[in-house]
């Protein structure tokens, strides 16, 4: 009855998500269906409750504030500043202003939590500044794609409050779990651009403009909104003050303080941010309630049970199995959006991780690190769709562009496998506060 049970879940999941329904609404349905046909439950009851329990998990408070504080930043001239800020430093580097995407989207990562977000706000200007003056087109969007996906790792990240109520683990941890690995990827993506521009000195033009050392550092002024922020979010977290939540609503006061300081605090303004925060937040309760339901309908069906056996009777190595999860998932992520891929596969491949030996924490950083690349792999990369916004290009060409991008997350995500430690680290070394 199991593989009965399993195959009608797959084969309704399929179905549905074929026939373009809603990822949230889509993950209820297989769950309703195998539970209705193989077990005698009240389904409605059951529905109505761990719906219910999903979307009012306290941790998940955390969830639309930082949504809401993103959408306070995007409206204002943050980007502005951060271009201003950083661009006077870059020029001397091989690859110039291309850094400033990378540095851009680093640092706004850390007061932002999305992908998209990063890549957004940080392309408004960076993008449109690189092109104007010569930059090589593909190599200003590759990287501005690329290191959009920091959004996902660096705390506080959105992705990483979902896992964390999902595998009922610290968020804190998780959030310090993601520093080092984000950092690396920066380095990295900056040291590839370095190598790229140094190759072909034509993608980078020479910045005619030099400014004193004195001018660099008054430049640093422009900077002072973002390091608040950051200083305001993770200082109070991970000095004790506040938990993750209320370090959220912090960023949302600071978030405030920095637009009205902008002058960008209109109630037009404050209307398309509360807007934005609303959809955002409905479609990804949405899903965090429909993958809770899923997973714990299959619990009920024995599918996770059963899968774990069938893998566990392969005699994979924990090594082996970690990178077959690597490769499934970067497949997954050419068809589905990189949240829904991860909840929906939650269920099955915690159990599995765990019993090989991998720690909770270290998984959720592996699993961010592997939807980061499911960001830039088409049809459905979402940074891909909000670099076409800007730019026109086609997708296939905006995609080519990410691909040494993507290899670069992909090697990482192989590192960590192999040097585990580059999670664990700061989590095992740090004691937190709260």
């Amino acid at each position: 009855m199991t593989v009965a049970a399993a195959g009608a879940v797959i084969g309704v999941l399929a179905l549905v998500l074929g026939a373009g329904v809603w990822v949230g609404l889509a993950l209820y349905a297989p769950g309703l269906a195998g539970l209705a046909i193989f077990r005698s439950l009240p389904v409605e009851k059951l529905l109505a409750q761990l719906t219910w329990n999903a979307t009012t998990t306290p941790e998940l408070i955390a969830l639309p504030l930082f949504i809401l504080m993103a959408e306070i930043l995007f409206h204002s001239r943050l980007s502005a500043s951060l271009f201003t800020g950083l661009a006077p430093w870059t020029t001397r580097l091989p690859g110039r202003l291309l850094h400033v995407n990378v540095l851009g989207c680093t640092m706004f990562a850390a007061i932002s939590g999305s992908s998209a977000a990063t890549t957004a706000t940080v392309g408004r200007i960076t993008l449109t500044e690189l092109l104007r003056r010569g930059y090589d087109r593909d190599l200003a969007m590759g990287s501005l794609a690329g290191a959009g996906t920091l959004g996902f790792l660096i705390p506080p990240s959105i992705i990483l409050i979902i896992y964390g109520v999902l595998a009922e683990t610290s968020i804190l941890k998780l959030f310090l779990a993601g520093i080092i690995p984000g950092l690396m990827l920066a380095v990295l993506y900056m040291t590839w651009l370095g190598i790229r521009a140094s190759w072909k000195s034509s993608l980078a033009p020479d910045e005619s403009e030099h400014m004193s050392l004195a001018e660099k550092l008054l430049g640093l002024r422009h900077l002072g909104p973002v390091v608040f922020l950051i200083l305001a979010v993770l200082g109070s977290m991970y000095g004790g003050i506040a938990s993750p939540s209320e370090a959220a609503a912090v960023g949302v006061l600071g978030a405030l303080v920095v637009s009205a300081a902008q002058g960008t605090l209109t109630w037009e303004t404050m209307r398309k941010a509360s807007l934005g925060a609303v959809r955002t937040i409905s479609m990804i309760g949405l899903i965090v309630a429909g993958a809770y339901f899923l997973s714990i309908a299959m619990g009920f069906l024995g599918v996770p049970r059963m899968i774990a056996g069938e893998i566990a009777a392969l005699d994979l190595s924990p090594i082996a199995l970690i990178v077959l999860l690597l490769v499934f998932y970067a497949i997954l992520g050419c068809v589905l959006e990189g949240m829904s891929s991860i909840v929906m596969t939650l269920p099955i491949t915690l159990p599995l991780v765990l019993a090989a030996g991998f720690d909770k924490i270290w998984f959720g950083v592996f699993l961010v690190i592997v939807v980061e690349m499911a960001q830039i792999t088409p049809p459905v990369g979402f940074n891909l769709f909000v670099i076409q916004g800007m730019t026109g290009e086609r997708i296939g060409r905006i995609a080519r562009a990410t691909l040494p991008f993507f290899l670069i997350m992909a090697g990482l995500a192989l590192l960590i496998i192999f040097v585990p430690e580059v999670v664990t680290f700061l989590p095992n070394a740090i004691t937190l506060g709260r």
